[in-house]
């Protein structure tokens, strides 16, 4: 049987992480408390609520609210990504990639969002 782990939004939420992780490595060392801790915390958030919420897959209330949470925190990463470029730490072409991984995770969740019932367990 398949973990969270093993199932391809958590994979390519996971590589976003990594992808947001070496990306704020260039941030300059005063953002180290500020946009670099909430842009990699948002990013890894985004595996820890799909991974929450795929445990509460057997109650469809739940998985939606896990699913959601976890949206947010991908809309969120993708706020801090601009700021980073309004900052001048980062380029458009820098965080265009991750954008790409992002707006596909987010499909992905919208789905999940949007038809439980492909995703959740079957009641008693």
């Amino acid at each position: 049987m398949a973990g969270f782990k093993d199932m391809s939004i958590y994979k390519k939420a996971f590589e976003m992480a990594r992808m947001v992780f070496t990306l704020s490595k260039r941030f300059p060392s005063e953002e180290k408390f500020s946009l670099t801790d909430q842009v990699r915390r948002s990013s890894r958030s985004v595996t820890a609520q799909y991974a929450e919420g795929y445990r509460k897959k057997r109650y469809p209330a739940h998985f939606i609210s896990k699913m959601t949470d976890a949206d947010g925190e991908n809309a969120e990463t993708q706020v801090w990504l601009d700021h980073a470029v309004a900052c001048g730490y980062v380029t458009e072409n820098d965080i265009a990639p991750i954008l790409k991984v992002s707006e596909e995770v987010g499909r992905m969740l919208g789905d999940m969002i949007e038809n439980p019932e492909k995703y959740v367990g079957k009641r008693p």
